[in-house]
């Protein structure tokens, strides 16, 4: 029997390619029907693996978030485990830019998403941090990744020096930080993320 000439479809094969067309032209322009064009098939095709485009969502939301490390907190360590999660969360995220409003939007009944909650709860809590700051906490970090991944800071500042001469006397240097935007991106997220541990040492010795 000779093969089919479209390769057959699969959830992965479907999540995947949405993934990619998000990627490429952002969050509101995925449709059931632009998906089913790029896999070279009918919509009606996509609903026997997935009914929804919400479930389609869900299943891009579970794979990126599948990709962040919550196992820094095995060994009690709460300072190790935020760091840890709070890096490769961050990196998860910024190699899919568009995809980060997906993410931020929540657990819902996403199974990666909520295990990956349940393991940073459940290790904030067995190192010591009582049930309601360990929510406080992981929200904490969430707001940190969730704004250093969709708002990259220095790339913002336009590279002409014209811009800011006379008019913003304080922002001379600003032109410059374009060009190193990477590296001034990373040490600021490294920043507030020390900030943050480092704040939390006071909360942990009066609360825990």
């Amino acid at each position: 029997m000779p093969r089919p000439s479209t390769p057959l479809l699969s959830r992965d094969r479907i999540r995947d390619t949405a993934l990619r067309l998000i990627d490429a032209d952002g969050l509101d322009t995925l449709s059931m029907r632009r998906l089913a064009a790029e896999l070279g098939v009918q919509a009606a095709s996509l609903y026997s693996h997935y009914p929804t485009k919400d479930h389609v969502l869900d299943a891009v939301a579970n794979l990126l978030t599948r990709q962040v490390d919550a196992s820094g907190f095995a060994d009690g360590d709460w300072r190790t485990g935020l760091r840890t999660w709070a890096r490769s969360y961050r990196d998860a995220l910024a190699s899919h830019p568009n995809a980060v409003p997906l993410v931020a939007s929540g657990a819902g009944q996403r199974d990666d998403f909520l295990a990956m909650a349940n393991a940073v709860h459940g290790g904030l809590v067995q190192a010591g941090w009582p049930p309601r700051y360990a929510t406080m906490i992981a929200g904490s970090v969430k707001y940190l990744v969730i704004g250093a991944a969709s708002t990259p800071f220095a790339s913002g500042f336009a590279d002409d020096v014209q811009v800011y001469l006379d008019r913003y006397p304080n922002l001379t240097q600003a032109h410059r930080l374009r060009a190193d935007a990477e590296r001034i991106d990373h040490d600021s997220f490294e920043l507030g993320l020390d900030a943050l541990v480092r704040g939390l040492e006071d909360v942990y010795r009066s609360v825990a």
